[in-house]
């Protein structure tokens, strides 16, 4: 049972920060998924890749991981670069 540890993006629909500043440890698929052959659905019987766990810092994450045995990578969350720009010059 492997797991992932990352910090959650922020949503290109939203222009707030809310739920940025989350930890998620998210399990990792252990078998591949298929097609149902009536409807067309895909999925597996693996339950564990549903599972979502969040906490406030990567720390508490990794301890949690490590006090049930389950190991998990840390993503290392991406630098965040601004880029600022005027109106004015789209008319340069």
């Amino acid at each position: 049972m492997t797991a992932r540890i990352y910090q959650r993006p922020k949503n290109a629909m939203q222009s707030g920060r809310a739920r940025t500043d989350e930890w998620v440890l998210e399990f990792e698929q252990s078998e591949a998924r298929r097609a149902d052959p009536l409807m067309g659905w895909t999925g597996s019987s693996d339950t564990q890749a549903q599972v979502q766990l969040t906490f406030p810092s990567k720390d508490e994450a990794k301890a949690y991981a490590g006090k049930y045995g389950i190991a998990a990578r840390v993503h290392a969350t991406p630098p965040k670069s601004l880029k600022l720009q005027a109106y004015a010059d789209n008319f340069r």
